[in-house]
């Protein structure tokens, strides 16, 4: 499973060729991506990207943030803490998610998450 960062959804959005590719039946987001693309749209109160994230969010499954989760992102924080190279609270939970589920890989333009997989088992692609 490919699990899809809140910057792939954004892009997307704009009709950025480069993430088409990624797509498949096999993607997954989470709650962490639909939270922040939620908050977005009713901050600027859009109506024409609403409807394609309704139908983005109806096709694609939605990871929850679980216990497994939690030990996860806890671990991720304390050790990046250590190391003195602390990333968004948020990027950590969407990693711990991709690590709980097992995903594949986490296709993202964020480069935190290289941070991230330099202290876990994360594998991610950056386009």
């Amino acid at each position: 499973m490919n699990l899809l960062d809140t910057s792939f959804v954004v892009d997307l959005l704009r009709g950025d060729e480069t993430v088409s590719g990624f797509l498949d039946s096999e993607s997954a987001t989470t709650a962490v991506t639909y939270f922040e693309m939620m908050s977005f749209r009713k901050r600027r109160k859009l109506k024409a990207e609403g409807a394609i994230l309704e139908r983005f969010f109806s096709e694609v499954p939605v990871l929850p943030f679980t216990r497994a989760a939690a030990e996860e992102a806890s671990a991720i924080t304390a050790r990046l803490m250590d190391i003195g190279r602390p990333v968004n609270a948020l990027d950590v939970l969407i990693a711990s998610i991709a690590l709980s589920e097992r995903a594949e890989r986490l296709i993202t333009r964020d480069r935190d998450f290289l941070e991230i997989a330099k202290i876990c088992d994360l594998s991610v692609t950056i386009y």
